[in-house]
């Protein structure tokens, strides 16, 4: 989950100021894993659900069925509102999208899945996009290019380099493959509380903001649209949609920078390229 979007914040070279970064030790690391692993779980199980009929609901009552099972809350549910523990977009929702029992999936939509939880006081967030059934060639190649440019944000999360070196790498994979980067939506740090200092924006030059270290925990989540940047809030509140109506996806993985590089820790089974290579 995103945090609340950028324009409650200074859009300027503040972006990049931080008041707190905590660096976590191994042992809680691995505390943060094991929610990961849950949120993972949770999410490859949802991609079995995917099917035309199904509603945004029951995937959403799915999810928090198996969280309470494994010992975890949902992380979402009653944050700052939100009714649910699964934010269900589809389409042209960018995110935030609302569960409901009458949003039934068809044929030839994609749906971004984004989940979290905490177990013990550590939390774990992840998204994907599925496709339902088959879909566009236009849908196919939005959701490969927001998935990579996933990794190559990720891979840029090394200990030495900036911020800002993530952030770039997404926005140069993204738009010269003439996609879009949805600017008001961000990543951000993750561990005791669902969002934590730092920001992650999905765009920007590089060489700016904090050098990486290891110990910091990160949520990266691109949200990529097919037409204009531009989004529009529906009237509930949270529901995030592209402004032309064309579509979005959205990936998110939570990685720590280690000594040896960005370690994955909300590793899935579905790629999308597994799902629809």
């Amino acid at each position: 989950m995103s945090p609340l979007p950028l324009w409650f914040w200074p859009l300027s070279s503040l972006i990049w100021t931080v008041v707190l970064i905590i660096l976590r030790s191994k042992a809680e690391i691995e505390k943060i894993r094991n929610s990961c692993a849950i949120v993972a779980e949770i999410l490859d199980r949802l991609v079995e659900h995917i099917k035309p009929g199904v509603t945004t609901g029951e995937l959403d009552a799915i999810s928090e069925e198996m969280a309470v099972k494994k010992g975890a809350k949902p992380a979402f549910k009653g944050y700052h509102g939100f009714p649910f523990s699964l934010c269900a977009s589809v389409n042209e929702e960018v995110v935030h999208g609302m569960p409901s029992s009458h949003r039934r999936l068809k044929a030839g939509d994609i749906i971004s899945l984004d989940f979290g939880v905490v177990v013990g006081g550590y939390f774990g967030d992840a998204a994907l996009t599925v496709p339902v059934g088959e879909i566009s060639e236009v849908a196919v190649k939005l959701c490969t290019v927001t998935e990579e440019c996933l990794y190559e944000g990720i891979s840029k999360a090394v200990s030495g380099n900036r911020l800002s070196d993530i952030s770039h790498a997404i926005q140069d994979y993204v738009e010269k493959r003439g996609y879009s980067v949805v600017k008001e939506f961000v990543g951000h740090g993750i561990g005791q509380h669902l969002h934590e200092s730092p920001q992650v924006p999905n765009y920007g030059p590089p060489g700016k903001g904090v050098r990486l270290k290891p110990g910091m925990v990160l949520a990266i989540e691109p949200m990529i649209n097919v037409g204009e940047a531009e989004i529009d809030i529906l009237e509930d509140r949270w529901t995030a949609v592209t402004r032309d109506r064309k579509l979005s996806a959205h990936f998110e993985h939570t990685i720590a920078v280690s000594e040896n590089g960005p370690l994955i820790l909300t590793g899935r089974k579905n790629r999308f390229t597994k799902l629809y290579g």
